[in-house]
């Protein structure tokens, strides 16, 4: 009897679990897509005898991911998970039946528990540690003054940005920190200057 493999997900549209099966031949032979119910999310397969590259919505962050793996990975041995990299999390299971029905039921408890929980503190959160990291260097460096002439200041974060309020004058200098432009435009800078009053 030809071997099956078990490819799982979570619908990021839906929400829910998508498990659909494929013999190692048809595997082999073509692309495959697997697609939800709700006919909103598709997960791509494609090989060329040697690797399989996949394309796989994720139920986690909403975005699609794009994965490499061996041949032998794909289509040989219990299973392996595929991880969403802004989660940090598993998100997408492929391999024996049993192997991937349970690891899609707890996916779907981890998805639905991410909805559930408070959104994250901040926009996004690896600019913002760069950015935090940045103006670190930037005063270190003694790169940050008021053009009141102060050079004492204090940092207020937000959810998409940072403020330094100068502490002679209390005006501020507020530093956007949600996306890479974000980022870009601050580590370009070698000095920070608060507009004083």
């Amino acid at each position: 009897m030809e071997e099956m493999r078990s490819f799982g997900y979570i619908c990021p549209k839906c929400g829910k679990p998508v498990i659909s099966q494929r013999s190692t031949f048809a595997l082999t032979a073509a692309a495959a897509r697997m697609e939800c119910e709700c006919e909103k999310s598709m997960m791509e397969v494609q090989t060329d005898g040697v690797k399989f590259r996949l394309w796989v919505p994720c139920g986690l962050c909403g975005q699609t991911h794009q994965a490499e793996c061996s041949a032998d990975a794909i289509l040989h041995g219990r299973g392996i998970g595929l991880g969403c990299p802004k989660t940090k999390q598993l998100c997408c299971y492929i391999g024996e039946e049993l192997v991937v029905e349970n690891a899609m039921e707890q996916l779907a408890i981890r998805a639905e528990k991410e909805k559930t929980e408070n959104p994250e503190a901040f926009t996004d959160n690896v600019i913002m540690y760069e950015v935090l990291s940045e103006v670190k260097d930037i005063a270190a460096r003694g790169g940050i003054s008021c053009g009141c002439g102060g050079t004492d200041y204090s940092i207020q974060v937000h959810r998409d940005a940072v403020d330094l309020t100068c502490s002679r004058c209390g005006s501020k200098l507020r530093l956007p920190a949600a996306t890479d432009e974000d980022l870009d435009r601050l580590c370009c800078q070698m000095k920070l200057i608060i507009p004083g009053r």
